[in-house]
């Protein structure tokens, strides 16, 4: 028995009732979504999408790295991506550790993480004013592309936009 069965049997469920074939890959919305990868949240079920909707990047912490600009411009130029929110939650867990934090917890299971930087959030506001910051100011984006945040509460289901 492998790890991955019921994730196998499931999708053998899933692919006879499959019903999304002609979906394009392009953003039906023109919208991307940069959220974390927390599993409570649901970015196509709050939003009112549907998939082929929008492009969905995850990352701890629906943080903008260098990864996620380099997919933004994938989105824009090739997949019909118009506009950018980005939207962090409450109760994430990169705002409760550190960077150091994180290289003291896979040390002490033998692995050395100091070339990597995790992005952690001190400043959950802070965070993702320079994140919106990041997108607008980018070269690589189209200037004046509709650009928003804000803070999806994982207890309410409800979306604070940022003032900012």
């Amino acid at each position: 028995m492998s790890a991955f069965d019921d994730l196998y049997d499931a999708n053998a469920r899933f692919a006879k009732k499959f019903g999304s074939s002609d979906l394009t890959g392009r953003a039906g919305r023109g919208l991307a979504v940069v959220t974390c990868m927390d599993s409570r949240i649901d970015p196509l079920g709050l939003l009112g999408l549907k998939p082929g909707d929008a492009k969905i990047l995850r990352n701890a912490g629906a943080r903008v790295t260098d990864d996620v600009l380099r997919t933004l411009v994938l989105a824009v130029y090739l997949l019909g991506v118009e506009r950018v929110l980005v939207m962090p939650h409450t109760d994430c867990g990169m705002a409760k550790v550190t960077d150091p934090d994180v290289h003291a917890l896979t040390q002490e299971r033998g692995v050395d993480t100091r070339s990597l930087e995790f992005h952690t959030v001190p400043d959950q506001n802070e965070a993702l004013r320079h994140d919106l910051i990041r997108i607008r100011t980018s070269p690589f984006l189209p200037e004046g592309m509709p650009v928003a945040g804000a803070i999806y509460d994982v207890r309410t289901g409800r979306l604070t936009p940022a003032a900012f």
